[in-house]
């Protein structure tokens, strides 16, 4: 319509070669909207073909599908606990609903805002000091000429990954212990008094960071190495040429590079700010109520409602409680990047 308003305003001669470019383009709508319409007709065959052509990829991909809706999306249905006042008898589906209840018998518990604080600083301080160790291990291992060197070194950093935070809390205990912990014996061998570490809550913060730097330092620093071992070479041959020493070429060089790495890793890690290691905690502090203070996180407090009390609507309230608090922290932290670099954002 457009162009013939045009023909009708330009003058006669130019009308032939206007009408010759509408019929054109007519022509070529029909045929974009034939196309169409035999793309929605044969859009399940289609479908089925491109099924078929890549069932290996498909069935390939089929395991980590079902394992994930099993043991991901399924357990999913289990909050409707933290809405019931549940009994061995109903069940999840058979237990009489009682509201807010077990939220409220959460956050009226005192406890609620202790647990939350601690999750969140000793996540974000764990975030924080690993992120920056592991970078600088990466760098350093890239730095290492000698090969044999920098493998055994590497090895002997991955190594505390695989040990189990039982023989790590056994560990803890045998460095600690004031009767049997060797630090208080080298403290007592040089003239010193002996230090009661598991009635010190003000020292567990630091231990606590310790060992999870220690586990993590060999795992976390392989995806920082293998994102430094993806930059080209010829980058640092170009910025040598040009006089820069090795501290310039890891902060005006590598720093940079693995920039995106870096912050996916550290929304990933943002999104379960929320969540404690269960693991650590419980296997290096215990039951010992004199550092639940200082030491006491969600998770802990959760395991210990349900193994004393049985109380599987307030574990379940508060298993909820978290993952949204950590769905929300990873929106906001998400949008936060995306205003400085929409490149660097997870969705």
């Amino acid at each position: 319509m457009e162009i013939m308003q045009i023909a009708k305003k330009m003058p006669k001669k130019y009308n032939v070669f206007i009408n010759k470019k509408h019929i054109l383009a007519t022509k070529m709508l029909h045929i974009k909207e034939g196309k169409t319409m035999m793309t929605k007709k044969g859009g399940w065959r289609g479908f089925f073909k491109k099924l078929y052509k890549y069932r290996v990829f498909l069935l390939m991909l089929a395991p980590a599908v079902i394992y994930t809706l099993i043991f991901a999306y399924y357990p999913m249905t289990g909050i409707v606990m933290a809405f019931k006042k549940y009994n061995y008898a109903g069940g999840i589906w058979g237990s009489p609903w009682n509201g807010l209840e077990n939220f409220k018998f959460f956050f009226t518990s005192g406890q609620a805002g202790m647990v939350t604080r601690n999750t969140v600083l000793y996540n974000v301080l764990f975030i924080a000091v690993n992120t920056i160790i592991q970078i600088a291990t990466a760098v350093l291992l890239t730095e290492i000429r000698n090969k044999h060197y920098r493998k055994i070194s590497q090895s002997l950093m991955f190594l505390p990954y695989f040990i189990s935070w039982v023989i790590v809390g056994v560990m803890a205990f045998n460095i600690f212990s004031s009767d049997y912990g060797f630090l208080n014996r080298i403290i007592t061998y040089f003239g010193g008094e002996k230090i009661s570490f598991y009635t010190t809550p003000k020292v567990w913060p630091f231990i606590l960071l310790f060992f999870n730097v220690w586990k993590g330092i060999g795992y976390g620093s392989v995806m920082y190495l293998a994102a430094i071992m993806g930059i080209d070479t010829s980058i640092y041959e170009a910025a040598k040429i040009d006089g820069a020493n090795v501290f310039q070429r890891i902060f005006k060089v590598t720093i940079p590079m693995i920039m995106p790495t870096t912050i996916i890793l550290l929304l990933l890690a943002v999104g379960g700010i929320f969540r404690g290691n269960f693991d650590m905690f419980y296997n290096l502090v215990g039951n010992n109520g004199l550092l639940y203070n200082y030491t006491d996180v969600i998770d802990t407090l959760t395991f210990r409602a349900l193994i004393s009390s049985n109380n599987f609507g307030m574990s379940a309230a508060i298993g909820l409680y978290q993952s949204v608090l950590c769905f929300i922290t990873i929106l906001i932290a998400n949008k936060l990047v995306g205003l400085y670099d929409k490149d660097y954002t997870l969705f």
